[in-house]
């Protein structure tokens, strides 16, 4: 539990980068990326070393992420086509591998599998400690660069000319996703690892515009989401824990999506509404104004019929009206109020100005 809440942590730090820079493919190549490392480094030395497929997919996903800038740099292909190829083709590759040690008369290999999806249940206590020391590096870093990753995920060209080395900032970001993502694959797996990767993150983003309480609430929701996935798939038997860590991931995302005040759909919605019928009531309240506005007394009563042929007229907006004492109502007759008349006259002019506009 302690291994992926850090683990979650790290994620929602080094995702909200990936997010803001719209490179989301990036940690689903990177993990797929990771695959063939993990079979080579079996197929070289032939034992089951959790530090050694580590580190064989760490070389992996580094070379598949520099392959990713090449591509790029190099060749007309936007990002996301080199990181579609990426992704396939190291996939491909490694599912092959895969295949062919899965064959193989030696019982050792079994279980190789597991980094597909993953098993936090093997991870050791020693496997804790080295995703707790990666986490306070990238933490330390995240702090020391703290200015410069700011400046260059709004701006690269201003970066440029303030004279910082946008390259290196760049592959520093980069290659501690990809650390992250390979430290993540015992855990979650391959298939998974974006997901935990840029969950937390989009649900930060629903939440805050400031790019420091994104990465703080996206660590909170990663942390979040190892602990209670890990302690879900512990009470109740037979389930996987990174499948787990993933759904509670997401459960955060959908009610970000739903509930978050700025960006919310739920809110969005109710503003969209209240901003519907504010205008239904103000097209009454002009309407109105151009009747009352023909008598000398503002407060000459008139026939709520006469309103029924405006399109704008709902009886909402017109007791909208009456609660906010812009209009009174006797019986079947309404008036309009002084308040009401100056609001009214203040549209009005309003109105008449955008038209001349």
């Amino acid at each position: 539990m302690l291994g992926t809440a850090i683990l979650g942590a790290i994620c929602g730090m080094l995702g909200s980068f990936a997010v803001l820079r719209k490179q989301s493919l990036l940690g689903d190549a990177i993990s797929h990326a990771a695959l063939p490392g993990i079979a080579i480094a079996f197929l070289i030395t032939g034992v089951k070393d959790s530090n050694l497929f580590l580190l064989g997919a760490l070389i992996s996903g580094l070379i598949g992420t520099f392959w990713i800038r090449s591509i790029t740099k190099n060749t007309h292909l936007k990002s996301d086509t080199a990181l579609g190829l990426t992704l396939s083709l190291f996939f491909g590759f490694g599912m092959l591998l895969l295949t062919f040690i899965q064959k193989q008369p030696n019982a050792s290999q079994a279980g190789l599998d597991t980094y597909l999806f993953g098993q936090a249940a093997t991870l050791l206590v020693e496997d804790v400690w080295l995703i707790a020391i990666v986490a306070g590096i990238a933490l330390l870093i995240l702090l020391v660069f703290w200015k410069e990753f700011k400046i260059l995920l709004f701006d690269e060209d201003y970066t440029k000319t303030l004279g910082f080395n946008t390259r290196f900032i760049d592959i520093l970001i980069t290659t501690f996703i990809v650390i992250t993502i390979v430290l993540g694959l015992q855990t979650v797996g391959v298939i998974l690892m974006s997901a935990i990767l840029l969950a937390p993150a989009a649900a930060a983003r629903q939440w805050t515009n400031s790019l420091g309480m994104m990465v703080i609430l996206a660590a909170i929701f990663g942390a979040f989401s190892g602990v209670i996935g890990t302690g879900i798939s512990t009470v109740v038997g037979n389930l996987s824990t990174g499948p787990v860590i993933v759904l509670v991931a997401a459960s955060i995302v959908l009610f970000s999506f739903i509930f978050s005040p700025k960006r919310g759909l739920l809110f969005r919605e109710i503003r969209f509404r209240k901003n519907r019928n504010n205008i239904k009531m103000h097209k009454t309240l002009a309407f109105m104004y151009e009747i009352a506005k023909t008598h000398e007394n503002i407060s000459h009563p008139h026939a709520i019929k006469i309103l029924n042929g405006f399109q704008g007229f709902s009886k909402r907006s017109l007791q909208e009206l009456v609660d906010l004492n812009y209009v009174e109502i006797h019986g079947q007759q309404w008036s309009m109020t002084q308040k009401g008349y100056i609001t009214a006259a203040n549209l009005y002019n309003q109105q008449i100005e955008n038209l001349h506009e």
